[in-house]
This record gives C-alpha cells, sequence and structure tokens, in this order.
C-alpha cells in the first residue's frame, strides 16, 4: 500500500518542510501540496459533517433522511420565509434541481414540509412537524455537538468558512473554465 503522504519540495530557507496527508497523490501539484491537502480535508469533513446531520437528525426523530433532506429542512426554516425549487437549490449550491425535487417530494411526503402553489410558482415551507424537528436537532446539536466545542476556536471556525466560501468560487470558477475545454 502506498503512503497517502506526499513530500513537498524544499521549503525556503527559515520555512518548515510541508508533508501533506493526501488522498490521490497523483494530483499533487508541486506548485501547491496544500490544495490537495485541503481538497483531502474537505472529502473527509464533507463524509463526516453528512454522517453527523444525518445522525442528528435522527435522534431528533427523522431517522429516514439524507444529508439533502437534512440540508433543505433547514433551509426551509432559515428566516421563516417561503422558498422556491431555483432559490433553494442556488443558496445551497446545487447544481441538478432533480436531486432537490425528490428531496422536496420525500420531506412534503413525511409531513415535514408543506408546498403552496402560487401562480405559477411552488412555494416550500417547513410544515409544524418540520419546525418541530428543527427545534429538536438544535436540541441534540447544543447538547451533542456545541456543549463540546471550545469556544476558544471561534474565531478559527469563522476564518475556515469564510476560507470555504473563498475556495468554492475558486471551485466554480474552475469548473466553468474545466466546461468551456
Amino acid at each position: 500500500m502506498k503512503d497517502s503522504r506526499v513530500t513537498a519540495k524544499p521549503a525556503a530557507k527559515g520555512k518548515a518542510h510541508s508533508r501533506g496527508i493526501v488522498s490521490s497523490s497523483h494530483l499533487v501539484s508541486p506548485r501547491s501540496v496544500e490544495l490537495s491537502e485541503f481538497e483531502f480535508g474537505m472529502i473527509v469533513a464533507w463524509n463526516a459533517f453528512s454522517r453527523w446531520a444525518m445522525r442528528c437528525m435522527a435522534a431528533a426523530g427523522c431517522p429516514d433522511l439524507t444529508i439533502t433532506d437534512v440540508l433543505v429542512l433547514h433551509h426551509l426554516a432559515h428566516r421563516e420565509r417561503n422558498k422556491k425549487l431555483a432559490d433553494i437549490c442556488f443558496v445551497l449550491n446545487y447544481e441538478d434541481t432533480h436531486v432537490v425535487a425528490y428531496s422536496l417530494k420525500k420531506l412534503v411526503a413525511a409531513d415535514l414540509v408543506r408546498a403552496e402553489k402560487v401562480g405559477k410558482e411552488v412555494l416550500y415551507s417547513p410544515s409544524p412537524a418540520g419546525e418541530a424537528a428543527v427545534r429538536q436537532y438544535r436540541e441534540v446539536r447544543e447538547a451533542c455537538l456545541i456543549d463540546n466545542l471550545d469556544a476558544e476556536r471561534n474565531a478559527d471556525i469563522g476564518e475556515m468558512a469564510r476560507l470555504l466560501r473563498t475556495m468554492s468560487g475558486m471551485y466554480d470558477q474552475a469548473a466553468r473554465a474545466a466546461t468551456s475545454l
């Protein structure tokens, strides 16, 4: 089995050598081992977050929801405004509207979401059961996650959030560039 760690080129004088843990050593660029390490971190973090969100929702009483279902339900509860499919996809950065449409149908069938036709648009909002599930999720989140959070790391977490939004823009731009090749 090959070692998934990659050693970067010798660092400039006074800088430590970077040794990153990556999932795809064949993609590592000598110009940025760190980007490959970041990508591996995103993969691992996304999968851990997805598992957490689904298990938290299960503990809140909704055991059969996918990560998309959980994200859509939380977004619908955000700011207590009805939302259109296109807006949900835009905010959550889902390109495939069919995935979100399927999730909405599933949430409506589970009585967690209401759909209301207004003219040609369908607007979605959480049902009372959906609102209760979101409140219960928050309680589980507070007990299992927030209570274990070192509040002194909040500034670092905020900086990471800003970096992730910046990187998401870079990946979106790179995706547009790759599409035109």
